[in-house]
This record gives structure tokens, C-alpha cells and sequence, in this order.
């Protein structure tokens, strides 16, 4: 072809990047690997091995170890020896580690761009821009942050050893996010990457030990699923961190229920590409083709529903299509193309299998006329037009390069179709209007989104999800604690298991005087005192038998009832922080109006002395007090990313929250519970002491008289364990708080998969509630917010 042919038609001509030196290092391990533990490769146990298949051509590529039990043991065992003395390096000792880490990756940054391709099957040109030099960020971020961490999470330890499993579609990049947070903060990391991409993350071990990382800080262990499975199950793993499919995070989140393990979850996506009629066409078009064929869709934050308001729908879908018409897909590491080829000829029969039943369920498919190569697992642009709401293409992540369109008239009708998806992962808004946006992101139940771009991350800003995309933050401050725990909560002993009182003898002979008045505490739902359902109601005794009186026995359909009032008072999470504020101050004046009548009460019950049961009560005062000076400071914080612009990193409610009451302290047990969750804009349905429970009865008639709006607060008297059962089955229930038994908390986790709902729980491990700073402020207020970020480039 000549020069003038060029010219003449301006075709792309091939700009094939030189691969040289990674086969030379494939072929200096001789295509073969084992695992990398305590500082160097080691054989598998098991001695065999799985073939990784290089996605553009399908010819074997290397082979990686098949990891056993025995295998992942020898790595948690490295890891466990090490990280003592890595945490005791201190600060500034991990922060020249980490430092020496982003300069490796920037010395091999080619390398690293060649072998993700080729192993990925993504384009040269994404991993040379984007992909390394965002695992350098990362590196040097988290550097600042081992810097400062003595200074800055003085309250705060290492979670310790850390299993981190990461997905195929981001190798390198999963890497830098899970493992520069971990290493950073004093942990020790297991790292388990997909089996159809591994080879990066062994090339990265390598080379992080001749930078000096230390033998047993960093260990990878290869294999397929049940690796994955092994290294989740270990209990020498203090904390797991996945980022996968939804259906594994299920299985991930009931395998670890009351093993005590910390876990964050980043799962699937449906994401929403909202345009505005008053929105940049021809930028809003160039955000969809980075939002869905960026990394041939297979991102699971993907903006893989197009939502486009209805008088611009069609000119936005002829300047779609001719765009389409200019995408290449090619050989990866060819520089002139746009996609490269999917993961695995599985994910591809995937991809091709839900675009027929798209088409089968009415959709018009366009896909972009351009050629594809012979071999490999290749598969054109694709647009999916006119998708109803309700169609699996429009619920089901495909998680390929296959986009859905559907229109809406008002913004309204945008929120509402935008939300629609049981996911939350990430969303776009396109509008020229600044305000209009502004009043868009924060109604979408999304834990990132993007206004006027897409697709944009940083080291510095948070990135995580709501729903069944997962909980818990990656990057930003917000991400640091993930891999932090407080030191307050470190030295608790399991709570005492107290016999229940027998009911004292009834006196015969009681005479005709005036009996007392029969006392019948009821349930509280949605504002009001109601019976239970099952019309039940069990005996409040006193440390030495007395009746003190009854409480209602809530069942499940009360607790269904308390869950839909909590629901209905959304208005809640809308109000003002101040006004908020006013309403627990309000709480504190109304029971310090009462504070003997609840002194008194709480004494009879548990038998403390008029003193404590007069000190629990100003405790809980003063708690409310605290609340309600939280209330309207707890804030978010505004990220610099590298850009012009800024991400508002917003504290939100996380919506309806149930909360399962010990039963020591139980007035100011309950308060501390409750109070720092409606402070944050939450609904609460809560199961007060299962022994106690007058002192959260008698607490519904300051409700009453405090302006808390009805179904804000809702309270459920009975068994606590089981009712807390139920609150995890629920599927309405966004977050759950359990403080009482282990058997209660390994339920609350284990039941809780449905929804994958939030969960703090104490496995059963005693809380000093009088203290402070174990039980008061931040250490709660981070569990009762989801931290959304709002990106908002400015500028041309």
C-alpha cells in the first residue's frame, strides 16, 4: 500500500507495538509459574497447573499454578509471619516501600502495558494511558498516606492479614487499588487473581521483591474459583477484599458470617447514561463510546443503559451510529485500533447469547459494519434500541460491548428508570444546566457519579457501590478505613451469658387492697402505639423475679409492618441537617424532663443502684446531645483529583436501617445505636433489649412529644435474635446493626445475602457503651452513611 493510497483515503494503517521483551520474560520462566510466596516463586503443591489463553489469538499463552488448601496456607502463613514487623516499620519505613513500588511500575511501565494486552486481550493504547500509569498513582498516593497514617488514624490499627481477590478485566489496575490501601496501613496481602489473567500480577511480585519489598508482604496465589474459595474459607484471613460478580459476592458474604473477618465487596453494575435534551450532543456521544467500549465493556461500572430524554432521542442516535461507523476492533496490540478482543471464548458465547434474547424481546440491534479479525474472541460495537425497562438486556450486566437505549420525557421519569436495577454502582448525567445535574446525582442510587464525563477514576476519590454492587470504599480517605479497625474495639471480651430471671412466688393472701394498674407496653410503628400482631405479649422481671409488667411479642409480620413505615418516611433523608439537629436536641430536653421516671424504671429492671441507673440517663442525655451536634457537621469532603475539576465525596443515609439492642445499659445502648443513625438522615427499626425492653418503651413517649416524624423511629419488642432474623431476610432493609449474641450476629450476616445489606455487628463481644470513644462519634457515624463521589469537571 503506498504512501498516497494513505493520503488519498486516510485509513488507518497497522501500528503494531513491539512485544519483545515480555515474551522474553515468559520464555525466561518458561511459560510456566508458580505461586509467589514469601518472596519468591514456589512450586504448586498440587503440581498442576491451568493454561492462560491469549484472548486475541486463543493459542496458550503460559501456564499458572493450580492452587491447593496446602498452597494457600504456605501464603497466608508468609503473610502472617511478616506482618508484624511490616507494621512496626512504622510510617515512613512503608512510605519508601510504596514509593519505590510506583517508580518500579514507571521503570516497566511498557512491560506492563505489553503483557496486560496480550494476557487481557485489551488495547495498548488503554493500557499504556490509563492502566499503568493509574497503578503508579495509586502507589504513590497511598505512600502519602503510610506518611501520615500515625498522625491521622492515631485511633486506628491494621486490620492484619488480608485475602484479596481480583477480576480479569482490570488485572494490574485491582492490583494497585487493593494492594496499595493494604500495604499502606500496615497489612499483609494474599492475592488471588483471575485465572484467565494472572500474569501480570506475577510479573509485579517479581519485581516488587527486587524493588526490597520484604519476604511474606506480598504472596500470590493463582488458580481457578475454588482457590478463590480456599483463600476466602482460611482462618488465618483477617479480612477478605473482592471485587467480582454479584453471584460470587454471595457466596463470599455467607461463607464469611460470624468468622469475624472484615469484608468489602465492589460486585456488578447496570449503570445509567442519562442525557438531558439541553446537554452537548457531540461530547455526550463521545462519552458513551468511553463508557461502553472502553475495555470492550467489560467494566462493571459501564454506562450500559442508555437513557435519552425523548426530543433528542433520534438526532443522538444517527450521530451514535455514524460514530460507530469510525470504531476499530483489532489486535491489541496494534496502536491505531479502538477495542481489542473479549477475556475467554466463554464470556463472548455470553455476550452473543443475551444480545439475541435483547433482539428476541423486541430490541432493534445496530452493530458497527467494521471488520473483525479471523482468530480470537472478537465482537463488534453494539447497540440494543428501543429496550423496554423490564427486558433482561436492560437488567442483566452483560458486561460486554453491547449497549441498551430507552428514552424518558421528564427528570422524574429519569430517576426513576436510572434507579430501576437492583445494582449502584456508577452513573452518568449529561446537562449543560450546572443545577439540573446537581439535583440529578444525589437521587441516584449510585455510589459514583459522573457529571458531563464518564469513566473517570483516581486514586483519591473513593469508588464502591450501593445495593448488590457491593459495600465499602476503594481509594480516598474513605477507602483507608477499610483496612483500618479502631483500637477501641480491640480489647473486647465476650458478653457474659446471664441466666434469665425465674418469676417470684406469687403471695397468697394478697387481700382487697387496690392493685396496681396493669402496665402492657405496646409496639411503636410509624408514630404510633400498636398491638402485636399475634396479639402476645411476654413478662418484664426484675433481677429477682418481680413483674414489672409486659411487652408486646413482635412478630414477622410486625417487623414487615415497621419496615414499610420506615420506608414511607423518606422525607426524612431529605430534611435539613439542621433541622435534624434541632430533633435530637429536642429528644434531650424532653427524657431530661423525665430522667427520674426512667432512672427508676431502669433500676427496677436490671438492679443497678439509683446512682448508675441516674448515670446511664444523663449518659444518654449527653448522647443525644452529641448527635445533635454530629448531626449537622458530620460532612463530606471535596476531592483534587489530577484534573480540572472536583469530586464531592457526600456523606448520604444509607435508607432504612435495622438495629438489634444489647442488653446491658439498655436506655443508653439503644440511644447509641439509634441516635447516630437517624442523625445521618436513616430510618430505624429497632429490636430493644430482649430484657429491658421497658426503657425503649417508655423512650416512645418521648418520640411522641419530640417532633420525630412518624415511621422514623420504629421500635419491635420480643425476641431479639429471632426478630433480628427476620430483619436480615428482609429484603427492604438496607443495612442491619446487631449487638447481642454470636448466634445473632453470624445469622444477620449470613441471612443477609439477599440484598447483600450492610451489616455491623459485635459477634457477641461487649461493648463499654459509657465509653466514649468506643461508642460514640465517627467510629459509628462511618457505618450509618454511604459515601457517594460526584465528579464535576470544569472548564472546556
Amino acid at each position: 500500500m503506498s504512501i498516497a493510497h494513505y493520503y488519498e483515503t486516510m485509513d488507518y494503517g497497522p501500528a503494531p507495538e513491539a512485544d519483545g521483551e515480555a515474551r522474553a520474560w515468559l520464555k525466561r520462566h518458561d511459560a510456566t509459574f508458580g505461586h509467589f510466596i514469601a518472596g519468591k516463586f514456589v512450586a504448586p503443591a498440587s503440581g498442576k497447573h491451568l493454561a492462560t489463553i491469549e484472548p486475541a489469538t486463543g493459542t496458550t499463552l503460559a501456564k499458572i499454578a493450580q492452587g491447593i488448601a496446602a498452597d494457600v496456607e504456605a501464603a497466608v502463613g508468609a503473610a502472617r509471619s511478616a506482618q508484624s514487623s511490616w507494621a512496626k516499620l512504622g510510617g515512613h519505613g512503608r512510605a519508601r516501600h510504596l514509593y519505590a513500588l510506583a517508580r518500579m511500575l514507571q521503570r516497566h511501565a511498557r512491560l506492563f502495558a505489553v503483557l496486560e494486552a496480550i494476557d487481557n486481550g485489551k488495547s495498548i493504547r488503554e493500557t499504556r494511558d490509563l492502566d499503568v500509569p493509574l497503578a503508579a498513582r495509586h502507589f504513590l498516593y497511598h505512600a502519602g498516606w503510610a506518611q501520615l497514617q500515625d498522625r491521622e488514624f492515631v485511633d486506628h490499627v491494621p486490620v492484619g492479614v488480608i485475602g484479596q481477590i481480583i477480576p480479569w478485566n482490570f488485572p494490574l489496575l485491582m492490583l494497585a487499588w487493593k494492594i496499595a490501601p493494604a500495604l499502606a496501613t500496615g497489612n499483609t496481602v494474599v492475592l488471588k487473581p483471575a485465572e484467565f489473567t494472572s500474569l501480570t500480577a506475577l510479573l509485579f511480585a517479581e519485581l516488587a521483591a527486587e524493588a526490597g519489598l520484604p519476604p511474606g508482604v506480598l504472596n500470590v496465589v493463582t488458580g481457578d474459583g475454588a482457590t478463590g474459595a480456599l483463600l476466602v474459607e482460611n482462618s488465618g484471613i483477617d479480612k477478605i477484599a473482592f471485587t467480582g460478580s454479584t453471584e460470587v459476592g454471595r457466596l463470599i458474604r455467607q461463607s464469611t458470617a460470624g468468622s469475624g473477618k472484615s469484608l468489602t465487596l465492589e460486585l456488578g453494575g447496570k449503570s445509567p447514561f442519562i442525557v438531558f435534551d439541553d446537554a452537548d450532543i457531540d461530547g455526550a456521544v463521545e462519552g458513551v463510546v468511553d463508557a461502553i467500549w472502553f475495555n470492550q465493556g467489560q467494566v462493571c461500572c459501564a454506562g450500559s443503559r442508555l437513557l435519552l430524554q425523548e426530543g433528542i432521542a433520534e438526532t443522538f442516535r444517527k450521530r451514535l451510529i455514524r460514530r460507530m461507523e469510525t470504531l476499530r476492533v483489532g489486535p491489541p496490540l496494534d496502536k491505531a485500533i479502538d477495542m481489542g478482543a473479549v477475556v475467554a471464548p466463554v464470556q463472548l458465547e455470553r455476550i452473543k447469547a443475551l444480545v439475541e434474547t435483547g433482539v428476541k424481546e423486541g430490541a432493534e440491534k445496530y452493530q458497527a459494519p467494521g471488520p473483525l479479525p479471523a482468530e480470537g474472541c472478537f465482537y463488534p460495537p453494539t447497540l440494543l434500541w428501543n429496550v423496554h425497562p423490564s427486558s433482561t438486556v436492560a437488567i442483566e450486566e452483560i458486561f460486554g460491548p453491547v449497549l441498551v437505549a430507552m428514552t424518558f420525557r421528564t427528570p422524574d421519569e429519569a430517576v426513576m428508570l436510572a434507579n430501576n436495577t437492583r445494582y449502584g454502582l456508577a452513573a452518568s448525567v449529561w446537562s449543560e444546566t450546572i443545577g439540573l445535574a446537581l439535583d440529578i446525582a444525589p437521587k441516584l442510587q449510585a455510589g459514583v457519579v459522573w457529571v458531563n464525563a464518564t469513566n473517570l477514576f483516581d486514586a483519591s476519590v473513593g469508588f464502591g457501590g450501593y445495593r448488590e454492587s457491593g459495600f465499602g470504599r476503594e481509594g480516598g480517605r474513605e477507602g483507608l478505613y477499610e483496612y483500618l479497625k479502631p483500637k477501641a474495639w480491640s480489647g473486647r471480651k465476650a458478653r457474659a451469658k446471664v441466666p434469665p430471671p425465674s418469676p417470684a412466688a406469687s403471695h397468697d393472701g394478697a387481700g382487697f387492697g387496690t392493685p396496681s394498674i396493669d402496665r402492657t407496653a405496646k409496639l411503636f410503628v410509624g408514630g404510633k402505639q400498636v398491638r402485636p400482631d399475634g396479639n402476645y405479649s411476654r413478662a418484664v422481671l426484675s433481677p429477682k423475679g418481680k413483674h414489672l409488667g409486659e411487652a408486646g411479642e413482635g412478630n414477622r409480620k410486625d417487623i414487615r409492618n415497621a419496615v414499610a413505615a420506615a420506608r414511607s418516611a423518606e422525607g426524612w433523608a431529605r430534611a435539613t441537617t439542621h433541622n435534624r439537629a434541632q430533633i435530637l436536641y429536642y429528644l434531650a430536653e424532653n427524657l431530661s424532663a423525665r430522667a427520674d421516671e426512667f432512672a427508676g424504671s431502669i433500676g427496677d429492671m436490671t438492679g443497678v443502684s439509683p446512682a448508675k441507673a441516674r448515670a446511664e440517663v444523663e449518659a444518654s442525655i449527653e448522647r443525644l446531645f452529641s448527635y445533635g451536634a454530629w448531626a449537622d457537621k458530620y460532612e463530606g469532603t471535596i476531592h483534587a483529583p489530577p484534573m480540572r475539576g472536583v469530586a464531592l465525596a457526600m456523606h448520604e443515609p444509607i435508607g432504612v436501617v435495622g438495629v438489634a439492642c444489647p442488653d446491658e445499659a439498655p436506655l443508653l445502648g439503644f440511644i447509641s445505636l439509634v441516635a447516630p443513625l437517624i442523625a445521618m438522615g436513616n430510618r430505624v427499626v429497632a429490636v430493644p433489649s430482649e430484657r429491658h425492653p421497658l426503657a425503649a418503651t417508655d423512650f416512645y413517649q418521648v418520640l411522641e412529644t419530640s417532633d420525630v416524624p412518624a415511621g422514623v423511629v420504629n421500635i419491635v419488642t420480643g425476641e431479639r435474635d429471632a426478630l433480628a432474623k427476620v430483619l436480615a431476610e428482609h429484603d427492604d432493609v438496607d443495612a442491619l446493626w446487631v449487638f447481642g449474641s454470636q448466634e445473632a450476629s453470624t445469622a444477620a450476616e449470613r441471612l443477609s445475602i439477599g440484598n447483600l445489606k450492610r451489616t455491623l455487628v459485635d459477634h457477641g463481644l461487649a461493648l463499654d457503651w459509657y465509653d466514649r470513644v468506643a461508642s460514640e462519634g465517627p467510629i459509628l457515624l462511618r457505618h450509618a452513611v454511604q459515601v457517594k463521589n460526584i465528579w464535576i469537571p470544569y472548564g472546556d
